[in-house]
């Protein structure tokens, strides 16, 4: 299994003394809670479709260039917020993985908790090749609880050592929990679209069990909608703003607790969101693309393997890679192409018309895969006044480098932050533990590759540096024409920030 447990004493009770907090990391007793909206893009946050949640940017700090990690996808932001890492130090690709000693013929879905189980068998305990924040505190003598309506996979990358708890509808941790859980909060709701029910359970569970001095140092809370509603019905469908407006209530009624408990001195807040979403107008699958043009036998064949966007070539052969990039760069639906660099730390990569995985945080030096291939964009609106569309299948998603999907908010508030503050300096999701941990005085890993985000404290000097802008671009000829890639980074200091790829094709 990928989790090890505590005593049963520490996890049943989940309690540690106030007073040792206050001595060990501050007088004022601080507390940490971290709120997720999946798929939630920044023109959903206004004064009518999220109330709660506007009111909450216009009372704390506002991060306005805020950003996904690449690939944009839930469990690869999971990991990156809970490690502090990109994919290319924490090891977790895509929502798709493919690891051959486990399954030589296809990805393993991210997702199940049970393929995550058996990926970290496999590698003897290397699922993350990061310390992750449950870690952190776990070591500081301190406990994390993890609360989600989304999948198991996503919960338990938050917490996968289980130090504290993790509730899920599909995975209550440590098992000895799961009577205690449902006696105080209630049966375990069915899923639905949106998902009202499994969201207002978590909640509930959260008040119970969080919002407390005597329980856990940080606690998070993932809500599964907009995503969930919106992969099915589109962004800005009559469902897909319902099931907004549901999950800003019940994180309305997590801050109502809060105050009512007296606690909201305590908390300090910190919201973001794994990605945000484009509408998908594509109707060509790569694996049967690679299919079609023979690189590929059949869906199961182990010659090419595509995990998402990741093609895996047997035996890294140079001449098949080159071959298969030369045909994706033809296709006006391929977007940016990525391939590893042809010496190390370039940001071009080793085939023609590539840029490099170092540019994106996606060299992880045992598992990226040989190509990473993302759909083309542009700034289509729907029928519903949304812009962004790409070439996905599907009704609408995320995944790819458009900054539909990389451009996402960051939200502060609590005792520790300023008031009423818009920043515009670069932050990522890699950049929450590093700035959770900073305040609350515990050392952070150097695995961590996110910065503290200064600029957003109450006290200390904040950050003067400026950020630049930066592009790269790469071409190569293609049949009639010229095949143009061109990505866009943020750089503050020695950070940098992938801000969106855009491909274009110049036809003679």
């Amino acid at each position: 299994m990928i989790y090890r447990v505590k005593s049963i004493a520490v996890i049943l009770l989940l309690q540690f003394s106030a007073i040792a907090f206050g001595q060990q990391y501050d007088h004022r007793n601080l507390r940490t809670l971290i709120v997720f909206f999946d798929g939630l893009r920044p023109d959903y946050i206004t004064a009518e479709t999220m109330p709660n949640l506007y009111a909450f940017s216009k009372a704390g700090c506002y991060g306005k260039q805020h950003h996904s990690v690449f690939p944009t996808v839930t469990r690869v932001n999971a990991s990156s917020y809970a490690s502090g890492s990109y994919p290319g130090t924490h090891g977790l690709m895509g929502n798709t993985v493919y690891f051959p000693h486990v399954d030589a013929k296809k990805g393993l879905n991210t997702g199940d908790h049970a393929d995550l189980n058996r990926i970290n068998e496999s590698t003897q305990g290397r699922l993350l090749t990061a310390t992750t924040l449950a870690e952190v505190l776990q070591t500081a003598g301190a406990s994390m609880m993890v609360f989600s309506s989304g999948s198991t996979g996503q919960t338990i990358l938050q917490n996968r050592v289980v130090n504290g708890a993790i509730v899920n509808p599909g995975l209550i941790l440590p098992e000895s929990f799961r009577d205690t859980l449902i006696r105080d909060i209630g049966p375990i709701p069915a899923k639905a679209l949106p998902n009202t029910a499994q969201h207002k359970w978590v909640a509930d569970a959260l008040i119970k069990y969080a919002l407390t001095l005597d329980g856990p140092l940080v606690s998070a809370i993932w809500f599964s909608d907009p995503d969930g509603t919106a992969h099915r019905d589109g962004i800005g469908a009559p469902s897909s703003m319902e099931s907004i407006k549901i999950v800003d209530a019940e994180f309305g009624r997590i801050l109502t607790a809060l105050r009512n408990k007296m606690l909201d001195v305590h908390y300090n807040i910190v919201i973001s969101t794994d990605h945000g979403f484009i509408t998908n107008a594509g109707k060509q699958g790569l694996a049967e693309f690679l299919i079609t043009k023979g690189f590929k036998k059949d869906l199961l064949s182990e010659d090419v393997v595509v995990a998402d966007g990741a093609i895996y070539v047997k035996d890294h052969n140079m001449n098949v890679i080159r071959s298969i990039v030369s045909a994706l760069q033809a296709e006006p639906w391929v977007g940016a192409i990525f391939t590893k660099a042809g010496n190390p730390g370039e940001t071009k990569g080793a085939v023609d018309g590539t840029l490099s995985f170092e540019s994106i945080h996606w060299n992880h030096p045992e598992r990226s895969a040989d190509i990473l291939v993302d759909e083309n964009w542009d700034d289509r609106k729907n029928e519903m006044g949304y812009a962004g569309t790409n070439f996905s299948m599907g009704v609408a998603g995320h995944g790819g480098l458009s900054p539909y999907e990389v451009h996402t908010s960051l939200l502060t508030g609590g005792p520790s932050f300023k008031k009423a503050f818009t920043s515009d300096l670069p932050t990522s999701n890699v950049d929450i533990v590093p700035t959770i941990l900073a305040i609350h005085k515990i050392n952070i890993p150097a695995t961590m590759n996110g910065r503290v985000l200064t600029e957003f404290l109450a006290e200390g000097k904040g950050n003067d540096m400026q950020p630049k802008k930066e592009t790269i671009k790469t071409s190569v000829g293609i049949a009639g024409g010229k095949y143009t890639l061109t990505l866009q980074r943020t750089v503050l200091g020695k950070y940098s920030y992938v801000d969106f790829a855009k491909v274009v094709r110049v036809l003679k």
